[in-house]
């Protein structure tokens, strides 16, 4: 008996450290939606945010394991963004597919691997006139990550002005067609008109899957009450709302954070249980980056070499 303790204590100890290090997705399972909700494998409301990756094509830098493993580790983020970057010149996903879905793969890869949840984000103001490209790239996605709960799909990041019914909606069914040839249960969140602003017409003429959320953007500057009580209506209604993108500044990404407003939208989403993913990890010359730019490190930002954003990001997230 004496021979068997340590190994009793060593035993012990390893599921101790396993319990320590499950995360949010082991916690709560596959995400769905339960009326204007969104919640785990056990029924109850799950909310979870973090940041946001940048266009893909343009700040690629930080769409590396180490920025994930960082944000999860010392910002205590539970949600991931990857953005791929549809097109732009010779530079997006339609121009060099390869390398942009390479992107996206290490930032959800990495993302599984610490067991948070991740949107696979299809950042584009045109997806209507590039369904095609986005049926192969969704479909390839599902084969690839469909038995995976921690998979969130973003088939639209901000459709324009737009009818949801005519445009958005027949967009969104041939994609999540495609989607469910290989994946029958993750959650897929459709980005509404309007910079995905407009969720109360989404939530007039919902689509029929029985996993389904809307996208709802805001920036704390630029959208304010009036907003919130479109998504209050949406919510009314019966529709699961989903935050994949605000910020704390203006919808340009520019300007200052303006914290009374951060609050309210901030209370609104703990009301409503609503996750969230923040604009962005980048060192843009703008408010909305989250590291300096002339910072070039993937991880392991120092005080200094934050912006007022990240400070800000990094605060919120930890909840200090």
């Amino acid at each position: 008996m004496f021979l068997m303790k340590p190994l009793l204590i060593s035993v012990l100890c390893l599921a101790s450290a396993t319990t320590l290090l499950a995360g949010v997705v082991s916690k709560n399972g596959r995400l769905q939606t339960d009326g204007n909700q969104i919640v785990g494998d056990h029924g109850k409301p799950v909310a979870v945010h973090g940041m946001s990756h940048f266009w893909s094509q343009w700040e690629g830098v930080f769409y590396t394991a180490e920025t994930v493993d960082w944000l999860v580790k010392d910002w205590h983020a539970t949600l991931a963004r990857a953005s791929l970057g549809v097109h732009d010149g010779e530079l997006g996903y339609q121009q060099q597919p390869a390398r942009e879905i390479a992107k996206i793969k290490r930032v959800v890869d990495a993302a599984i691997a610490n067991d948070i949840y991740v949107l696979i984000d299809w950042h584009d103001h045109h997806a209507e006139d590039n369904i095609e490209d986005a049926v192969a790239f969704f479909s390839q996605m599902a084969k690839t990550y469909g038995d995976q709960p921690h998979i969130i799909y973003e088939i639209y990041n901000e459709p324009l002005k737009v009818s949801w019914s005519k445009t958005v909606k027949p967009y969104a069914e041939r994609v999540i067609a495609a989607i469910r040839r290989n994946d029958p249960d993750n959650l897929i969140v459709v980005g509404t008109p309007y910079w995905s602003q407009r969720v109360d017409e989404a939530a007039a003429d919902p689509i029929d899957d029985a996993n389904v959320a809307y996208v709802l953007h805001f920036y704390a500057v630029s959208h304010k009450a009036d907003l919130r009580q479109r998504a209050q209506k949406a919510l009314d209604m019966g529709v699961a709302l989903m935050v994949t993108e605000w910020g704390t500044m203006e919808a340009s990404g520019d300007g200052g954070i303006d914290r009374e407003s951060v609050a309210q939208w901030q209370a609104f989403m703990r009301k409503h249980h609503l996750s969230s993913a923040t604009w962005a990890v980048s060192n843009k010359d703008e408010s909305a980056g989250i590291v300096k730019p002339h910072v070039n490190k993937v991880s392991g930002w120092t005080e200094d070499e934050l912006t007022e954003n990240g400070h800000f990001m990094r605060s919120l997230l930890r909840g200090e």
